[in-house]
């Protein structure tokens, strides 16, 4: 977090933390598993945001066959997908997507498409119309493998697209992908992106004459 504007020619967006707070559901989905399994819930959770679930999964019970853990994550999608209770837009957003409608950017995001087109409708969220899904992907974040499929299906090269992320895994993906990365959010700052902001009424968006986008963390925000 050393510099206090970063400037860009595409912005590549994660969703859970970033544009929508699914905090609640994540929590309730992922916990109750946790207890089903015998494991510390926190540590579950720490580990669940941003990733793929079959790979949390792989991460917290080591050993345990693929298949079992692709089978349970199909479960528990599809819960997660049909709950949408106490999801909202994060501060900012809604104001935000509406600045960027015009500009290059796209959501790259570790749901699948029906998880990301109901929690994207659950916040009043207009959907991208560039999307990268788990589904358009062979490896999850924080493997870099999402934002450089983005970056390409924009056209820029990896250094002129900004992402904006806020889980351990999203933002070491970013990093990875050699893009500079705003971190939005209470978990991001330990993670050390580009650039912090607490939400996305904190971000100023500004269109350059180049094409280029001015992004800069403000005290106020307005996007």
């Amino acid at each position: 977090m050393t510099t206090p504007s970063i400037t860009v020619r595409g912005l590549l967006l994660d969703m859970d933390g970033t544009l929508v707070n699914s905090d609640a559901v994540v929590a309730r989905i992922w916990r109750g598993w946790a207890a089903e399994k015998g494991l510390d819930p926190d540590e579950v959770l720490r580990v669940a945001h941003g990733r793929q679930g079959h790979l949390t999964m792989a991460t917290v019970l080591p050993g345990r066959p693929m298949e079992v853990n692709y089978a349970e994550n199909r479960a528990l999608l599809a819960k997660e997908t049909a709950d949408t209770d106490g999801i909202v837009p994060v501060p900012g957003a809604p104001a935000f997507l509406a600045a960027v409608r015009d500009l290059p950017h796209a959501l790259v995001t570790s749901a699948s498409p029906g998880l990301a087109t109901a929690r994207m409708a659950a916040a009043g969220l207009r959907m991208p119309q560039l999307r990268v899904t788990s589904e358009d992907v062979s490896a999850s974040k924080p493997d870099p493998e999402g934002f450089l499929k983005g970056a390409a299906e924009l056209g820029f090269p990896a250094a002129e697209c900004a992402v904006f992320e806020d889980s351990a895994a999203g933002i070491a993906a970013g990093l990875a992908a050699g893009m500079p990365v705003i971190g939005v959010g209470p978990r991001a700052p330990e993670h050390r992106p580009t650039l912090h902001v607490p939400d996305l009424e904190h971000l100023r968006l500004e269109p350059l004459a180049d094409g280029r986008v001015r992004l800069t963390a403000t005290a106020a925000g307005a996007a």
